[in-house]
């Protein structure tokens, strides 16, 4: 069948659904294989379930004039959505970096939204499955689509950018994250300059902060560029001090317009220019860019202010890794008074750079005062040998010593890598 075929068949069926699970009447079940599961073993019960089609990539399940035999599935699908995005025909920005691109998706598409239909990434469908997947959820309304770009390995932004053909991108930030797949830090840089790289070739337009040099080397002499940062740019504005929150004052071409977000930590303050900085070039109106920043409200564990007890807690416990872990901490610090308690869990993903990037954490959080220090996992454990921190093999040990000794009063961090499951200690302060 060709990818002509297919797309009618998208048409006439336009939802794509991979999880046999979560099979909805009429749609098409692309019977996707991993290393632990083929889809293809559940392409009749997902018809029995309601499917018009099922996708499947193996002959023995090819028993139904409804199922619809493709040497690849995966790659069927992958194609579909490049298709797909082509007929649409509008304007695609990609967004990639080490931390801050899904605060920074959710931003941009907020302030988008207000002029705008615009289709993004839900939660973190970033790979080679969720990319094509956002894109086959956009139809004849969608203006503008936003997608993330995520990777944990070489040259997986160049192979995403080839499904998705984005006309615009930004990459938020280049830092020490998932070192054990990219195995350093200049093959993370050559990665996620693969969007760069993308764009270029086809004469598309970059957002970059202008304020990191990573960037601005990157871009080298390429000149579709709308830069962002406090001085010296096409874009500029500066933070305002207002702890907990960030507030900031932004600089329109027809004037300045102070910024109050529901936002912590001072490494917000690019992910906010960049949304503000789009939504400009997009011509979105100022203040509608300002209301639309101010409703903007952290979810998924991810820079959330939650009061409690007389707490207040920081909870960023979505992911962690060298570079945000340390901005995280820097940042709690400026805008939190004693007594500061520090929760952290192990940053995975660092293979042979796991201690040494723990044990690095570690001596940054000895020259700043903290009524108490908290680790949990087993690098930090072993980082922590000649320190007077508390150390615990996992979460469920933590929250049982909270069970006896509360936190009364006072401002708390939490930050780790999702793996550790630090959201469970919000139970026990």
């Amino acid at each position: 069948m060709t990818i002509d075929q297919i797309y009618k068949l998208f048409e006439a069926h336009p939802n794509v659904i991979t999880n046999s699970r979560k099979i909805e009447k009429g749609c098409l079940f692309f019977a996707l294989k991993g290393e632990n599961f083929n889809g293809n073993k559940f392409a009749h019960d997902a018809l029995n379930k309601g499917a018009a089609f099922a996708f499947v990539d193996e002959q023995e399940y090819h028993n139904s004039e409804k199922t619809i035999l493709v040497e690849n599935v995966l790659q069927t699908l992958q194609e579909l959505a490049l298709f797909h995005r082509r007929k649409l025909g509008i304007p695609i920005l990609g967004i990639t970096g080490s931390n801050g691109k899904t605060t920074t998706k959710e931003l941009i598409s907020t302030v988008l939204s207000e002029k705008y239909q615009v289709a993004f990434t839900q939660g973190n469908l970033n790979n080679h499955i969720g990319v094509p997947l956002t894109l086959l959820t956009m139809n004849k309304s969608t203006e503008i689509g936003v997608v993330e770009m995520g990777a944990n390995h070489p040259f997986e932004i160049g192979e995403l950018c080839a499904i998705a053909d984005p006309d615009l991108g930004i990459i938020t930030n280049i830092g020490r994250a998932h070192l054990e797949g990219f195995g350093s830090f200049e093959t993370i840089k050559k990665t996620k300059a693969e969007l760069y790289e993308h764009l270029k070739r086809k004469g598309g337009t970059i957002f970059y902060n202008n304020d990191n040099i990573i960037l601005q080397e990157l871009i080298g002499d390429y000149s579709r560029t709308v830069s962002f940062g406090k001085t010296s740019a096409d874009f500029t504005g500066e933070p305002v001090s207002s702890p907990p929150y960030l507030h900031a004052k932004l600089n329109f071409p027809k004037g300045a317009i102070y910024l109050n977000t529901q936002l912590t930590g001072h490494y917000n303050f690019e992910n906010l220019m960049a949304a503000a900085c789009i939504g400009n070039y997009f011509q979105v109106d100022p203040l509608k860019i300002q209301s639309a920043i101010k409703n903007y409200r952290p979810k998924n564990n991810r820079s959330q202010l939650i009061e409690k007890s007389g707490l207040q807690i920081i909870m960023d416990a979505y992911n962690a890794n060298p570079t945000s872990m340390q901005a995280s901490i820097e940042s709690f610090v400026s805008a939190f008074q004693q007594p500061r308690f520090l929760i952290m869990g192990d940053m995975l993903e660092l293979g042979d750079q796991a201690l040494k990037e723990h044990i690095s954490i570690l001596e940054q959080t000895k020259k700043h005062p903290f009524e108490a220090v908290f680790l949990v996992g087993p690098v930090f454990k072993e980082a922590a040998q000649s320190s007077s921190y508390y150390t615990f093999p996992d979460v469920s040990a933590l929250c049982n010593y909270f069970a006896q000794n509360p936190v009364k009063k006072g401002s708390v961090l939490i930050k780790g890598s999702r793996g550790i499951h630090l959201e469970k200690v919000l139970d026990f302060l």
